[in-house]
């Protein structure tokens, strides 16, 4: 592909701002700061949805080579350096980015397969839980990880079964159940501390505590930035794995799958097999970020995994835009950070947040940052 100069220098310059307002979001400390920083973003995105510099960002993002996802930490670096002292600050930004890989996962179960996933928050409870249990076992802090993620894959193979006998809402209603059930078994098994929840030991790397911060030279950091750096690690590794696979022929089959079972079938594609793949590898996903985010709180509870917080991560997927990578992260800003910066106003908080998201719907229902149509090119001499 022949990068044109001119688009790459207007999509950096929009990828600077959209560093900058982070920055600008991440300190806001007053209410109209907030009020403001919503008022720009959508002003901006409804510009950059009307001018060309906007379609060719996402043509930038969508067609170039894997090169284009190290803007991702890049710019996650640049934030996460402008705020390295502030804590709350820090500990949001790793949030955001946990958070961003459930909802990877989220999309390739619901995004690129069409498996309805109602009980995100209770894998992110699997991985959480399985974290807390490992903590203390001397295992490496990367291996427990993995062993979350793991452990919600298992589950969600068995749970997949009865979802693959129904149909619509039918499948939506097993997803809720089993929410609510894996709720209920945290609060009445007392070995996992029932109500009261468990203590979770903080994350190692290479023998070094994420729990102590960051010293060099003159810089010295809040301990939050190791989260953010592994939580950005883990996000990018995944990010490339998801946009991979969703460029291959693997992508493609789940594509026919999302859109028409019954061609799908007709054309020889295994429907059951590749929902299967789906919601075991975006479970897995959903496990990891959930045992990183125990680490990260050194504590969790059931209280933590309620259908809300599952909704919540449904809201990323959507108001970001249905299948669309790139629009993780923003969407996780806007739900994540805003709510926690509008605590002033108290209880409305829900309720703008609550309009935000009517607004979003009905005046861009493919999300604020729609998924590009796949293209099919025929190469010269073909």
């Amino acid at each position: 592909m022949i990068v044109n100069p001119l688009r790459v220098v207007s999509s950096v310059a929009i990828i600077a701002f959209a560093v900058i307002w982070t920055i600008v979001v991440l300190a806001a400390e007053e209410q109209w700061q907030v009020g403001a920083a919503l008022a720009v973003a959508a002003v901006a995105i409804v510009a950059v949805s009307r001018m060309k510099a906007g379609a060719e960002l996402a043509s930038l993002l969508t067609d170039s080579g894997s090169w284009v996802v190290w803007t991702i930490p890049v710019a996650v670096v640049a934030i996460a350096v402008a705020i390295h002292e502030d804590h709350f600050q820090l500990m949001m930004l790793a949030s955001v980015l946990i958070y961003g890989l459930a909802c990877i996962g989220l999309t390739i179960q619901f995004g690129y397969a069409g498996v309805i996933n109602f009980a995100g928050a209770a894998f992110f409870g699997v991985g959480g839980y399985t974290a807390a249990v490992m903590g203390s076992t001397g295992v490496p802090s990367l291996l427990i990880l993995l062993a979350g993620g793991f452990m919600a894959a298992l589950i969600g193979s068995i749970i997949i079964l009865p979802v693959l006998r129904t149909q619509g809402h039918y499948a939506a209603l097993i997803t809720i159940a089993f929410g609510l059930l894996f709720r209920s078994f945290l609060e009445v098994n007392p070995a996992l501390g029932g109500p009261q929840g468990l203590k979770v030991e903080g994350a190692s790397v290479a023998g070094h505590s994420l729990l102590n911060g960051i010293t060099f030279g003159s810089f010295e950091a809040s301990f939050y930035l190791n989260y953010v750096l592994l939580a950005l690690a883990a996000f990018t590794l995944f990010f490339l794995l998801a946009r991979n696979l969703e460029k291959s022929w693997i992508g493609l089959n789940l594509d026919a799958v999302r859109e028409d079972t019954v061609g799908a079938s007709v054309f020889g594609i295994n429907v059951a097999g590749w929902r299967i793949f789906a919601f075991v590898v975006g479970n897995f996903l959903i496990g990891v970020a959930g045992a990183l985010f125990a680490m990260m709180q050194n504590f969790i509870a059931p209280s933590n995994f309620t259908f809300s917080d599952s909704l919540l991560m449904l809201s990323i997927i959507v108001l970001g835009g249905i299948g669309n990578l790139w629009a993780v992260l923003p969407a996780a800003i806007l739900v994540v950070v805003f709510p926690e910066k509008l605590q002033g106003i108290g209880e409305y908080r829900i309720l703008v947040f609550a309009i935000l998201v009517v607004l979003v719907l009905r005046f861009r229902p493919a999300g604020l940052f729609p998924r590009a149509m796949r293209q099919f090119r025929r190469e010269v001499g073909q």
